[in-house]
């Protein structure tokens, strides 16, 4: 028995609209929403009175996805958005993008915060951290050559 594919990456965060905008102008595509809850959704997350609004956002190629959830019951638990990226269970992304210094641009009025700076590795690619929604970081790697 083997993996057959990575469907997704799920992030929780406390504004949806927020995050699918900020997704949207990273490049992936609003790919549809939906209300959650109900047994089945408390029995999959062991928890009890699961209420929550969820969005799926694709890459452009079509092959990966991630899934934005907004919980409005039970109440989400407190975050730590700042937490140092070497924490272990901090969620990160790496996405491949274009034209790293443009999408920083575009991302900044989304909230985007660099984590370090933009760092070029060898003649190979140039790469940043950044945080987004719910200070997941956010891996962007512009390939060189």
């Amino acid at each position: 028995m083997t993996v057959l594919r990575m469907d997704h990456a799920g992030l929780v965060v406390e504004d949806l609209a927020a995050a699918v905008a900020f997704f949207a102008e990273l490049g992936l595509e609003p790919e549809g929403e939906a209300a959650v809850g109900g047994d089945w959704a408390d029995r999959l997350l062991g928890l009890e009175g699961v209420e929550a609004d969820i969005a799926m956002m694709r890459t452009p190629d079509g092959r990966s996805r991630v899934e934005l959830s907004a919980f409005r019951s039970p109440a989400p638990l407190a975050a730590r958005p700042g937490a140092p990226v070497n924490v272990p269970g901090i969620p990160r992304l790496t996405f491949v993008v274009d034209a790293l210094d443009d999408v920083l641009t575009r991302l900044r009025p989304h909230g985007a915060e660099l984590v370090g700076e933009v760092a070029q590795y060898q003649d190979q690619c140039r790469y940043a951290y950044v945080r987004g929604p719910a200070g997941v970081v956010l891996g962007l790697v512009e390939e060189l050559g």
